[in-house]
């Protein structure tokens, strides 16, 4: 296997398809199946190594996800720098559905998920308190605000198991402890990420507004179908977002910025 790329996406909703030019790549995998074929292609001319989070036709629901799979395929193929899109539901009313949220700190609420690919012997403890690349973060707030896009800087993100959506007890809770945002799938893609020294980067777009906003003026909860209407028009964004952030990133492997140097 001769095909390496520094540069990795993992697509979430709506997110299928990103490259241009793209073969398929078999990468043997000791964690199993990934979610999607593995595909390589160009981006601005830059290789980069792409996978459905969900599958091609999102078959695949958020508890089911083989995260530790999807990242170790990246991880093989040299990926460095990985940049994910996620649905999420807002928790705040300044976060609009549309917006999008560079994510800077996570709240694990799943439960049964393999979520490390540390098994013993040897035992290591991951530093998790600042576990988003800052380098990373930066250059996609610069796109964000190139392409006119509104961005919110920072956002906590509170990652539930689904597929369910919150009742809205759960979701008043999550507003009322400060977090922002709400996810089925960055944990535990972020910290599998973290172990494997990449350096990760979240955009979060926002489909809708959580059940915990029930009550404000035009605001409901939200159901499925609601969701699918924005994920089109969020998926434009996010391929936009993409094609001009790999412009600045490196082909060749970089020094990763403090938070990641775990390799």
């Amino acid at each position: 296997m001769n095909a390496k790329a520094t540069i990795g996406i993992i697509g979430g909703s709506g997110i299928h398809e990103i490259l241009s030019d793209s073969e398929v790549i078999t990468v043997k995998n000791p964690y199993g199946k990934t979610s999607s074929p593995v595909r390589i292609g160009k981006i601005g001319g830059k290789s980069v190594v792409f996978i459905s989070r969900h599958g091609k036709d999102h078959s695949i629901p958020p508890h089911l996800v083989n995260y530790r799979a999807n990242v170790y395929a990246l991880h093989k193929l040299g990926v460095t720098n990985l940049i994910a899109s996620g649905a999420v539901g807002s928790l705040r009313r300044k976060m609009k559905p549309g917006d999008i949220v560079i994510t800077d700190q996570f709240i694990d609420r799943t439960k049964g998920r393999q979520d490390t690919y540390i098994q013993g012997p040897a035992v290591e403890h991951l530093a998790a308190a600042d576990l988003y690349c800052d380098r990373l973060r930066e250059l996609a707030i610069q796109t964000c605000r190139k392409l006119g896009y509104t961005c919110h800087q920072s956002g906590t993100v509170v990652v539930i198991n689904g597929p369910r959506f919150s009742s809205r007890a759960e979701s008043e809770w999550f507003k009322k402890m400060g977090w922002d945002i709400l996810s089925m799938t960055q944990y535990p893609e972020n910290v599998l990420a973290a172990e494997l020294g990449m350096c990760y980067c979240n955009i979060g777009l926002v489909t809708d507004y959580d059940a915990g906003l029930e009550g404000e003026p035009g605001v409901k909860p939200v159901t499925w179908e609601q969701i699918k209407k924005i994920l089109e028009s969020n998926a434009g964004k996010f391929k936009e977002i993409v094609a001009t952030l790999v412009k600045k990133l490196p082909e060749t492997k970089s020094t990763p910025c403090p938070a990641c140097s775990r390799d």
